[in-house]
């Protein structure tokens, strides 16, 4: 089981992406704003931050799609910082356009911009931080060169997708082929490397502001990686793969009440008979990584770990798929016991199986609680608070539901009614603010919510809509939007329920 010491301790926190923080320069970055929203986590009596995966998106933009599952976003890396480092001018910043919308994140522009200037960086860096990005470079070599080559030959290729590589000798990493393309797009290799460094300088001082100020950082660890990453690229043998390198099987999930054709995920499968022969090096490596960025890990889809869904690579929904068993505790136990100072969340939402709840228990990693799936007048739900136990998180709702105030707007009228009965919400308080005072007030050791529900912000403010390819992950806040009389009202409530500033790590 897991250590009591490694327990989350009573206390609150609030999910926040990076991309969300207000900038002048198209998306949330880890400058001022960021430290900003720390203060005001402190403030507020919050010990933690929850961020989305902080890695490079890719096509539909997801956090979830990463090319890689240990570099960070360049899109993340602060401007102003640059220019304070000398790295960059002011007017070169101001001479880019960054979008007219403050409250959304326009993705193609940052695409078509952002490298301009991070190319910029690296001319003007690169010589003079040698010893520094040395030194990152022999601390990161487990994935940074081959990050760095892979992204580099994906530009050559007009960003396609590792699969559609033209030379199928480096598309199977031939030696010769990839003593090729170093030399041939040894730029390219600087810049992405280059980029990588700035990222976790940019970071690490942020982390560190954070831990200062009694804040520790939750971050999400997807089960499984991209299709188009250099994960797979560079470790095919750890996937189920055909000797070209396409998937044997891709994930998803079947069938069920929301979906009749299921979800078809589309990431390749792990091998883990064959991980298993090296103790799970490569899932030590990958917690290794995370455990660079975060202080407590989120598995997302947990019940993968005990059984997953396999679909047949090129259908085209998830309908014929079947379900084979995964590691359980032989992979589940592994990072548990290496990782002593990491906490895990198990994100073990669906249905519960008898398999899956065991896996739970054996692990020691509290389940999650959603309070938008707490109230069904119709049938009793084991995510009404009463139901808690403390080793449990309570969240409002995820980034993958609506709003409070988006679900107040379009939840069947009985399960609300239900809801406004048991948590004796009322006008004068609020719906949304009684639904806080709900999961604030539960037994559960750590209650989160999203900034928009303090903001109680509608379903334009929704961050992601599973199933829908576009419009996802754009939301951000407004420089504005937090007052100190917000502040105050979630550090008394805090104070009320014993959750202030309990939780730190580090």
């Amino acid at each position: 089981m897991q250590s009591k010491d490694n327990y989350i301790k009573r206390s609150s926190g609030i999910l926040m992406p990076i991309f969300s923080l207000p900038s002048p320069y198209g998306i949330g970055t880890m400058g001022a704003a960021a430290r900003e929203f720390v203060d005001f986590l402190a403030e507020a009596g919050q010990s933690w931050w929850q961020i989305l995966p902080v890695g490079p998106t890719s096509y539909g933009d997801s956090p979830y799609q990463s090319p890689s599952t240990f570099a960070g976003n360049p899109y993340f890396i602060d401007l102003d910082l640059l220019v304070e480092d000398g790295l960059l001018e002011q007017s070169e910043i101001d001479a880019l356009d960054w979008g007219s919308d403050p409250e959304r994140v326009d993705y193609a522009l940052l695409y078509q911009n952002r490298y301009i200037l991070l190319q910029k960086a690296t001319d003007r860096g690169w010589g003079r931080d040698a010893d520094r990005v040395a030194a990152f470079e022999r601390e990161n070599a487990a994935w940074l060169p081959d990050y760095a080559l892979f992204m580099a030959i994906k530009r050559h290729f007009d960003m396609r997708s590792w699969l559609e590589w033209p030379e199928e000798d480096v598309r199977l990493r031939k030696p010769a082929a990839l003593d090729k393309y170093r030399k041939m797009l040894a730029a390219d290799i600087r810049l992405f490397t280059y980029i990588q460094y700035l990222f976790f300088s940019q970071w690490s001082a942020l982390r560190a502001y954070a831990h200062q100020k009694g804040v520790g950082i939750i971050g999400d660890l997807p089960i499984y990686v991209a299709l188009d990453s250099v994960d797979v690229w560079a470790s095919p043998e750890s996937f189920q793969l055909d000797e070209k390198g396409f998937p044997v099987d891709v994930s998803g999930v079947p069938p069920d009440y929301f979906s009749e054709d299921g979800q078809l995920w589309g990431n390749p499968l792990y091998d883990y008979e064959a991980m298993q022969k090296d103790g799970f090096g490569w899932w030590i490596r990958r917690v290794e990584g995370a455990a660079k960025v975060y202080d407590v890990i989120r598995i997302d889809h947990f019940r993968g770990f005990e059984s997953y869904w396999a679909v047949p690579y090129g259908e085209k929904t998830a309908r014929n798929g079947r379900w084979v068993k995964g590691p359980g505790m032989s992979l589940v136990g592994v990072l548990r016991d290496w990782f002593h100072q990491i906490r895990f969340i198990a994100e073990d939402l669906g249905y519960p199986s008898p398999e899956v709840v065991k896996l739970l228990q054996d692990s020691g990693f509290p389940g999650m609680k959603v309070l938008e799936f707490a109230f069904d007048s119709k049938d009793s739900s084991n995510y009404l608070p009463h139901a808690y136990v403390p080793n449990c998180v309570c969240y409002a709702g995820t980034h993958d539901n609506n709003t409070l105030a988006g679900w107040i707007e379009e939840v069947d009228p009985d399960d609300l009614a239900m809801a406004a009965e048991y948590l004796g919400l009322n006008e004068e308080e609020g719906y949304v603010w009684g639904l806080l005072r709900g999961g604030m007030s539960s037994v559960s050791n750590l209650f989160v919510t999203q900034m928009q529900d303090y903001l109680e912000l509608g379903g334009e403010a929704r961050m992601n809509t599973p199933g829908i390819a576009s419009g996802n992950w754009m939301w951000r806040m407004r420089g504005d939007a937090i007052t100190p009389e917000l502040t105050a009202r979630i550090a008394r409530m805090t104070k009320i329920y014993n959750r202030t500033n309990n939780g730190m790590v580090g």
